[in-house]
């Protein structure tokens, strides 16, 4: 049974607060997470050098044990890397 096409297989955060994601469909994705960082459980987002810090884990974007993002958010909001 292969993944569902949603999960995060890679990702590479950027210093203008967007993240570049693999999914397992081979599909890559530009994530603009600059919304999140007006919610209170993503403040810390705010450092730059922690957003850097993000990684992909579990199938999904983490960057801690309490900042993570819904793997099916990302794979629905995030715009296609135009090729």
């Amino acid at each position: 049974m292969s993944a569902p096409n949603w999960i995060v297989t890679d990702v590479e955060p950027r210093d203008d607060y967007t993240l570049l994601i693999t999914f397992a469909d081979g599909m890559e994705k530009i994530y603009d997470a600059r919304p999140l960082l007006q919610k209170p459980i993503y403040a810390p987002l705010k450092n730059v050098a922690f957003f850097l810090r993000a990684r992909a884990d579990c199938g999904t974007v983490v960057w801690s044990d309490d900042i993570d993002i819904a793997p099916e958010h990302l794979y629905e909001t995030s715009s296609p890397v135009k090729q």
